[in-house]
């Protein structure tokens, strides 16, 4: 589910040499992190030329150029040079991101960045440094989740690149994150991820449904809504559960008792997903969902990326997908406070449903 990151990485550039050890510490990891994805750049031009370029790679940069002139001519958005370099890093993430939450609360962690303000997740370039400092939250007893992510958007402050780590991907899925960054790099708001990645996730969802429309490819189209709902399905019990726990919380238990009935809570939520694989007839989906421990921070991810998409895609009907329109509206909501935000998001949904 979790496939973006927004650009922790790239303004780590900015560190504070007023911060302590340990900040100081992150932002070195994440300066020389970015640096190594910079370095190993080449234009997609020069790989589409080469004669022993891939032609599978080759064809898969046109279609990444493809996204590019969609998302500008049909969208809205602003491609400039971004996605016009290719960066092959031999693994199988960019970056990985910690995500924490107490042992019995849904409220996660947060983490200030500089310029961005705010975030509910800590990544990091290296592996194996993201999997330390998840033990050390651990150690303080916090619910830890660590997900590889493939590519993040430094909001135009840098040219980002297409990589390895996604361009093996299905074509819709491809053309879905050009337009998800290209996204945040047009409108973000400081200290509310909620808003700023659900709104990216709608332009995803609508613009790759208008580009099929456009390519006449009703089978593809049919794959793309279907996936949607499926989505949307899954979505929505992980929400009725994260309702639950919350009730959960609030109650006054002893700390064993809490647990027990916690587990019994994600055991329920595994069993629906179980279900909902069977009747979807996709053994695939969502898998690690059932194979792997699930927490209140992992619960999170999903709430981060998709509590809101509904009243996004509400309000670009709103506007009878018009995007510019869309866009300039979504620039006068991030001008509100975040309460009168999520207020005005709240009333979009109801109204259409």
């Amino acid at each position: 589910m979790m496939k973006r990151l927004l650009p922790k990485a790239a303004l780590a550039l900015t560190l504070l040499l007023s911060a302590g050890c340990e900040t100081i510490s992150y932002y070195g990891q994440a300066a020389r992190g970015h640096w190594d994805v910079v370095s190993r750049q080449r234009p997609s031009e020069k790989i589409i030329q080469a004669d022993n370029t891939d032609d599978e790679l080759r064809r898969r940069l046109h279609l990444v150029e493809e996204a590019r002139q969609f998302a500008a001519a049909h969208l809205g958005l602003k491609p400039g040079r971004h996605y016009t370099r290719y960066a092959d890093l031999e693994r199988d993430a960019v970056v990985y991101n910690v995500f924490a939450a107490p042992e019995f609360s849904l409220e996660p962690k947060r983490w200030w960045y500089p310029l961005i303000g705010r975030q509910s997740y800590r990544g990091f370039f290296g592996k194996n440094e993201a999997i330390t400092y998840a033990k050390s939250l651990q150690a303080e007893g916090l619910d830890v989740y660590v997900g590889g992510v493939d590519a993040y958007s430094t909001l135009g402050w840098f040219r980002d690149p297409v990589l390895n780590t996604w361009i093996d991907d299905a074509d819709e899925e491809i053309v879905a994150l050009v337009f998800h960054e290209l996204t945040h790099q047009l409108v973000y708001v400081a200290d509310d991820t909620k808003f700023n990645e659900a709104y990216a996730t709608a332009v995803e969802i609508a613009g790759v449904r208008l580009w099929l429309r456009g390519k006449n490819d009703p089978d593809a189209l049919a794959r793309w809504d279907a996936k949607q709902t499926r989505r949307e399905e899954f979505t929505q019990i992980v929400k009725t559960t994260r309702a639950r726990l919350k009730a959960l919380y609030q109650q006054t238990l002893p700390p064993e008792d809490m647990r027990q009935l916690k587990a019994a809570e994600i055991t329920a939520l595994q069993q629906q997903i179980n279900e909902l694989r069977e009747r979807w007839q996709t053994p695939k989906a969502f898998a690690s969902w059932t194979t792997k421990p699930v927490n209140n921070a992992r619960l999170n991810t999903v709430s981060t990326y998709h509590d809101l998409v509904p009243s996004f895609l509400a309000l670009l009907d709103q506007h009878h997908g018009d995007f510019p329109k869309f866009h300039a509206a979504v620039k006068r909501l991030g001008k509100r406070s975040k309460e009168q935000r999520g207020a005005i998001l709240e009333t979009l949904v109801a109204s259409s449903n």
